[in-house]
């Protein structure tokens, strides 16, 4: 049985990822909103709800380096997007929450990048194809088989 060419998936799936992102990213700019970052950390917080999310956890979903959450965090926090509250659980932490400027900003930035990603990708598949994508990125969520490795 012929192994696939990681590289032949590679590059077209990072180039891909690249060019969509740049795309939305753009877009958000000339509408005068914060990029994709700022919207991930405040959907992150609104799924959290009243409990929040201590800064650890945010790093892990966000898939950004500590400081990099850090960073983020305090900028959303001097714009009222999002709250700081003492960790019951622990003195010395904080949890992270959402507040209801942070929610309305979310929604903002979502329906615009909705409409950026809808544009910058479906003109491209049609609904089969769109469907068959999806399945074959999700296979590469998920751990290999032992007999393909």
């Amino acid at each position: 049985m012929e192994t696939p060419d990681p590289f032949a998936v590679w590059l077209p799936l990072a180039r891909a990822h690249k060019s969509v992102l740049a795309s939305v990213e753009a877009v958000l700019k000339q509408a005068g909103l914060p990029g994709l970052d700022w919207y991930d950390m405040l959907w992150e917080l609104e799924c959290a709800g009243d409990a929040g999310l201590r800064p650890f956890e945010l790093q892990e979903k966000l898939l950004l380096p500590q400081y990099g959450v850090s960073r983020l965090a305090e900028r959303l926090a001097k714009t009222g997007l999002l709250a700081r509250r003492t960790c019951n659980d622990d003195g010395r932490g904080q949890v992270l929450v959402i507040t209801p400027e942070g929610a309305a900003m979310r929604a903002r930035i979502w329906a615009v990048y909705s409409a950026a990603m809808q544009q910058a990708v479906t003109p491209h598949f049609s609904p089969g194809e769109a469907r068959r994508l999806a399945e074959l990125l999700a296979k590469l969520l998920r751990p290999a088989p032992a007999d393909k490795i």
